[in-house]
């Protein structure tokens, strides 16, 4: 088949991540890379603005060549270049309530009638798992409505962003190892406030919905960060042992807090102070239920989602860990915003380089899916998973060895 003229789209969605600027560079990088080397006959990159909604909407820009060398800027910064949003193509009343489609319409048509006006061949969604189900919807309605109604076809190739790195079936999802690295250096400083006040408990609320991979993986990094510090003593309170973390708590760990009150209150007794990583997801199932239990009405987002920033979970577990451990002083502090606002550290930059030189090779090729580590294969090969076997939701390994040796190393009962 000789070179083809393509109209490639973009779009950044969900919550942030520290990938989406490198995304959108390293994609228009290799678009570009495609035109030089004759692999495409012509190139036009058009930016949707705020995720589906600009795609609903019909808000977005074509970049001028004469920009996309300048692109590789993005690197060096956080959020997206393009915009962001939360919008689920198939949940109709929300988008009509938003005034993204009018009455009688429906947001997948909508999209696909915009696509098609804009003479898309490729679309990349750079999102976590809810932008790829929505992708992988989108997929599925071009074969219906692009391809028979107007003899058309989008390929729509996923880029997995999340710091959650709970997508199935994806080795590492973009994002989430900065995220950690940024956590950890966030509580780095978070710590000396335990010297602000005798008997101080700091919750550390790690953001985690159904995982608890970035939590650990934030633990982990804190650690190695611990471990290589210098220390005074003895005759200080300042030591390895009061800035160390005393305990994880994630979803996938089932634990007392009355056993785990008892644990840490000797900790507190030691070193003046207890520390406490918390997954945002841990205990979500407790709390809903005792707020359910008084008549309490539960928060969610267009995805049903509970938004776990109203119902507080670091609040309510720093509550009773306090009274339990004789805390004179609680801090609840989040690392959300701050982790996932940073720019894509080189580990993140390797992957993310990886998968958008093979999901431009994927666009050309004209299949469809998500880009990453594929688990179900052998090898574990970078390519274009099919978007029905993508899935949120997967679970931490709490078995595996370097998290079972954290937990031992801190007196924690896994």
């Amino acid at each position: 088949m000789p070179p083809q003229q393509m109209n490639v789209a973009m779009m950044t969605s969900g919550g942030l991540a520290p990938c989406l600027a490198s995304s959108v560079a390293y994609l228009t990088e290799f678009w570009a890379a495609a035109l030089k080397d004759g692999k495409i006959s012509g190139l036009s990159l058009r930016m949707y603005f705020d995720g589906y909604k600009g795609v609903l909407t019909g808000d977005s820009t074509v970049v001028d060549p004469a920009l996309y060398d300048q692109c590789a800027c993005w690197h060096e910064m956080g959020g997206s270049p393009i915009g962001n949003s939360r919008v689920k193509l198939t949940n109709i009343k929300d988008c009509l309530a938003r005034g993204f489609i009018k009455e009688g319409e429906t947001p997948l048509e909508v999209a696909a009638q915009q696509l098609i006006k804009d003479g898309i061949n490729v679309i990349h969604t750079i999102g976590g798992d809810d932008t790829n189900t929505q992708a992988a919807e989108l997929s599925k309605v071009q074969h219906t409505y692009i391809l028979e109604k107007h003899g058309g076809k989008v390929v729509v190739v996923g880029m997995p962003k999340t710091i959650d790195n709970d997508v199935y079936p994806i080795v590492q999802t973009f994002g989430a190892d900065t995220a950690a690295e940024q956590g950890s250096i966030f509580f780095q400083n978070v710590v000396s406030e335990s010297t602000a006040n005798p008997r101080m408990l700091i919750i550390h609320e790690v953001m985690g919905r159904d995982s608890g991979s970035l939590t650990a993986s934030t633990a982990q990094k804190y650690r190695e960060l611990i471990k290589a510090t210098k220390f005074c003593g003895p005759g200080f309170t300042m030591t390895q042992k009061s800035r160390d973390i005393h305990a994880v708590w994630i979803p996938e760990l089932h634990f007392s807090i009355e056993a785990e009150g008892e644990r840490l209150k000797k900790v507190m007794d030691e070193n003046g102070c207890v520390n406490v990583f918390l997954s945002e997801g841990a205990g979500v199932e407790e709390i809903v239920k005792e707020m359910e239990a008084n008549g309490e009405d539960i928060p969610r987002d267009a995805f049903g989602h509970i938004k776990l920033d109203k119902i507080n979970p670091g609040v309510y577990f720093s509550k009773r860990l306090a009274t339990l451990v004789g805390a004179e002083k609680t801090l609840v502090q989040k690392s959300g915003y701050f982790a996932r606002a940073a720019a894509s550290n080189a580990f993140d930059r390797g992957l993310i380089r990886e998968c958008a030189q093979k999901g431009v090779e994927s666009a050309i090729e004209g299949v469809s899916g998500c880009m990453g580590q594929d688990e179900d294969k052998e090898g574990t090969p970078i390519r274009a998973i099919e978007f029905e076997r993508i899935k949120g939701g997967k679970p931490f390994d709490k078995d595996v060895a370097w998290f079972q040796a954290l937990i031992k190393d801190i007196g924690q009962v896994a």
